[in-house]
């Protein structure tokens, strides 16, 4: 079969010259690739022969001969091509060989086309399947997200300069930490290097410690005194501390928590001061545990101190302080003592 050449063109007629169809198909698919879309994949899938079929066999055209009428790459003929091929496979268009040059079909809705089409070589690598299915999971077009990766200066100046940018890649960082012990720890590592974030870090630690020491209140009804102990909460003060912990649940996002998470543990700590001072059996009870406390420290700490170097760390100063400690302990014992029930 022969082509007509235009009169500007060379006008001998190549005896091997391809279908016209396959030629039409071939410069329509050169001039819109870019655009891409099932109508023409069909282009692709009518006039490409498929794997296995000999040239004698049809009158498609390999993807490569294909490709140099299009005017574009043998690689994107294959995207194509491969797209079509996933769908065939689904059934949602018909097979390669029940197609015939210059055939028109009922296509799919062009919605679906992105479900099929990669327009990216990476896509293909381990990390580029990833990508694609974490795209296809979050409802976006893989090629989106392709590009995104492919690109991560790009990634990294939309982020520097839109606030916008910057939180979507917060909440995907924080997603992601969650399934990567190895960022986590470079991350914390970072953190920890730099003066500003360390700070930041430690001051929202503690707004979240005073915030649990509320919801510890409000929610399971506990209260832990100064000393350390342990009490069921009034239902007054529990009363209090759930009215707290609604104002702080009904902050704004991304609303600086600290002056309400501090304004609330303040409220909660003295309502608990003045709960035990009220209490004259309670009272007494925060004495003795808070003696306990000091005591426990104090004995670990000696248990803990070793003399075999005493020749080399000796001082005159280290025995009167011991001295003047032995004195305020047998003051102590003997007040004890003297406290202890008559028999």
């Amino acid at each position: 079969m022969t082509v007509a050449i235009a009169p500007s063109e060379e006008s001998a007629v190549r005896p091997d010259a391809p279908d016209p169809e396959v030629s039409r198909d071939a410069r329509d698919f050169g001039a819109y690739a870019r655009n891409g879309g099932w109508s023409f994949a069909l282009k692709v899938a009518r006039s490409v022969r498929p794997g296995g079929q000999a040239a004698d066999e049809t009158p498609k055209v390999s993807a490569k001969e294909f490709a140099e009428l299009a005017g574009c790459s043998p690689e994107r003929v294959m995207r194509y091509y491969k797209a079509w091929d996933k769908a065939a496979d689904d059934g949602l268009v018909p097979l390669f060989e029940a197609l015939t040059p210059g055939e028109d079909i009922e296509l799919p809705d062009a919605d679906v086309w992105h479900t099929y089409y990669v327009a990216r070589s990476s896509a293909s690598s381990e990390r580029g399947t990833a990508i694609v299915q974490a795209a296809q999971a979050e409802g976006i077009r893989p090629t989106k997200a392709l590009e995104v990766a492919e690109n991560p200066t790009a990634l990294r100046a939309a982020i520097l300069a839109d606030p916008s940018t910057a939180q979507a890649a917060r909440h995907a960082l924080l997603d992601r930490l969650k399934e990567d012990p190895a960022l986590q720890t470079e991350l914390a590592r970072d953190i920890a290097r730099t003066d500003d974030l360390k700070k930041a870090v430690a001051t929202e630690s503690r707004a979240a410690d005073r915030i649990g020491y509320v919801r510890q209140i409000a929610e399971k009804g506990q209260i832990k005194t100064p000393a350390g102990q342990t009490l069921d909460a009034p239902a007054e003060l529990r009363s209090e501390a759930e009215r707290h912990l609604s104002l702080l649940d009904e902050l704004e996002e991304g609303e600086d928590t600290g002056e309400w998470a501090t304004e609330a543990y303040d409220t909660m700590r003295n309502m608990v001061v003045e709960t035990v001072q009220a209490d004259p059996e309670l009272r007494v009870q925060e004495r003795r545990t808070k003696f306990y406390s000091s005591l426990q420290k104090a004995t670990k700490v000696f248990e803990e101190l070793t003399f075999d170097d005493a020749d080399d760390i000796y001082e005159d100063d280290m025995v009167q302080r011991l001295e003047e400690l032995q004195q305020a302990i047998g003051t102590c014992i003997a007040a004890l003592r003297g406290a202890a029930p008559k028999e």
